[in-house]
């Protein structure tokens, strides 16, 4: 079983859009994942819930949480999110770093398509490693 940490600064947009469109793409058996960030806003962003049910995935009841080493030391592969300098970093745990833009203040149809653009670089990421359904 291999852990994916997806994370962020905040982990209130792009770290849970990763997260929830991993899960519903791997196999639980192969692949599992966590988010996380390292400054966790109070709430994930409400243009992130609304993009994911409009496919069907609840993130309705999702929290932020803070990335600790603790968390850290169950993944396998550390995803961040294009953050910058201000993405964390996980001495020893190999990493994937996504340009990706933060979905916070921009317009429904934007975050619609950033939701797009992760779910084939998440599609992507499982077929290579052969965590598919």
């Amino acid at each position: 079983m291999t852990t994916v940490l997806f994370a962020c600064v905040h982990n209130a947009g792009r770290s849970q859009l990763a997260a929830a469109l991993f899960t519903a793409a791997a196999d639980p058996a192969k692949a599992c994942t966590l988010s996380a960030g390292t400054r966790p806003a109070e709430r994930v962003q409400p243009e992130v819930v609304a993009v994911l049910a409009e496919i069907g995935i609840d993130l309705a009841a999702a929290v932020p949480r803070r990335l600790t080493d603790e968390l850290a030391r169950q993944a396998q592969l550390l995803v961040t999110m294009g953050c910058g300098d201000a993405c964390p970093h996980v001495p020893g745990l190999p990493h994937e770093d996504w340009q990706l833009v933060d979905p916070r203040g921009q317009t429904i149809e934007r975050v619609r398509a950033l939701r797009d653009e992760i779910q084939g670089r998440v599609q992507r990421l499982v077929e290579e490693r052969g965590w598919q359904r």
